[in-house]
């Protein structure tokens, strides 16, 4: 291997990105709309909640609950009805994704029998959303009863009543204000690396084919492993840059808790880096059309990151043989060790299982994308 030469192919890489406005978009603009679209679009925070209420008693007691629901974070009242007709147009619209309905006898209820129910109507074509919002709304009904029972029957007897053999004090780590963006954020890390990697790197060969200077690179002396490393060295410093403006993003705009050390990220996002732009090279060494090689990429770098990597998902949640498969994911250790270097403050030493992936995978793929590109026109 010549350096000469290397430094040859590699200018040429350079020019041909710079020369590219499709290339330098990747490059540069995919990077910040990816952090800032998913950062602010991406959430598993549920709050503000629209919430429609009909009070079919309109006692003080009866809006002192209602008071309740909206001085909560998690709800907003958004409309009051008269009826129920009025409540399901406003359900079936969209309007609301709760209903909370107040017997006409709740008063009784509460100051006789020291009990009373309440009617809550939830909209479930989003499961998950209506059952975090039936459990808020049974919390709040929970705390105005316990004020309900306080003023009732004093202080001292409440204090009484109240006293459990057993109790639970929690405390949170790591992610200590339990904010999903803390959570999303390392992962979107992962998935633009991979996206813009292998999506810029899908292009070089391809390019080539496309262009019609596949045979001046073939006459030229350099050798594969020159054409290899002098084409993706230009994109290995790209994703550098591109790493270090998500890191910008995550920890100075979005005000992710950076823990960890750089050595340890900048490592791990090198051996990343050499996956996924190894993989974008086989890609486009194998189809010779620049469309179809970045579809290919997308696929090949997307759907894994997204679904697979732990990135929105949780793996321990996933059917045992999904949860099998994602240990062939590379993005899967990648996320893994972003989260643990941000959130956790890890170091190398506890971070050796997907380190070690890691670096496996970078080593298997560079050396298949070492041999896939060979000097000929067949």
């Amino acid at each position: 291997m010549r350096i000469g030469r290397l430094k040859a192919m590699a200018v040429k890489e350079t020019l041909q990105v710079w020369r590219d406005p499709r290339s330098l978009m990747i490059a540069l603009l995919m990077p910040a709309m990816q952090m800032l679209l998913l950062g602010y679009g991406f959430s598993l925070d549920i709050k503000h909640i629209p919430v429609c209420t009909y009070d079919r008693e309109n006692s003080q007691q009866s809006q002192a609950l209602l008071k309740h629901f909206q001085a909560s974070q998690y709800f907003d009242i958004v409309r009051v009805v008269g009826n129920y007709p009025e409540l399901t147009r406003a359900v079936d619209a969209g309007n609301c994704r709760l209903a909370v309905v107040v017997p006409p006898d709740f008063t009784e209820q509460v100051s006789v029998l020291g009990s009373g129910k309440v009617q809550a109507i939830v909209d479930a074509t989003d499961d998950n959303t209506a059952q975090v919002a039936l459990g808020y709304a049974q919390a709040v009904v929970a705390g105005f009863a316990a004020e309900v029972q306080l003023d009732a029957t004093g202080p001292q007897v409440q204090a009484a009543a109240m006293i459990q053999p057993l109790s639970v004090e929690p405390r949170v780590w790591f992610n200590e204000d339990l904010e999903s963006r803390n959570f999303i954020i390392p992962g979107v890390v992962a998935m633009v690396m991979a996206l813009v990697g292998a999506q810029l790197t899908s292009l070089t060969v391809s390019r080539e084919w496309e262009r019609g200077t596949m045979e001046l690179l073939v006459s030229t002396p350099v050798t594969p492993l020159e054409v290899m490393l002098g084409k993706l060295i230009p994109y290995f410093a790209i994703s550098f840059i591109d790493a270090t403006l998500c890191l910008v993003f995550a920890v100075f705009w979005f005000a992710v808790p950076f823990r960890g050390d750089l050595l340890t990220l900048f490592l791990t996002t090198a051996m990343f880096s050499v996956v996924v732009l190894g993989i974008g090279y086989l890609i486009s060494v194998t189809i010779r059309n620049q469309l179809g090689a970045s579809q290919i990429a997308l696929l090949v770098t997307m759907l894994p990151t997204t679904l697979l990597s732990g990135f929105a998902f949780p793996i321990d949640q996933m059917p045992g043989i999904i949860q099998v498969m994602t240990y062939f994911v590379y993005s899967r250790y990648y996320v893994t060790i972003l989260k643990s270097v941000f959130l956790k403050g890890l170091g190398l030493g506890a971070l050796a299982m997907p380190v070690l992936a890691m670096a496996i995978y970078s080593v298997a793929v560079a050396a298949l994308a070492a041999r896939a590109f060979h000097k000929s026109l067949d």
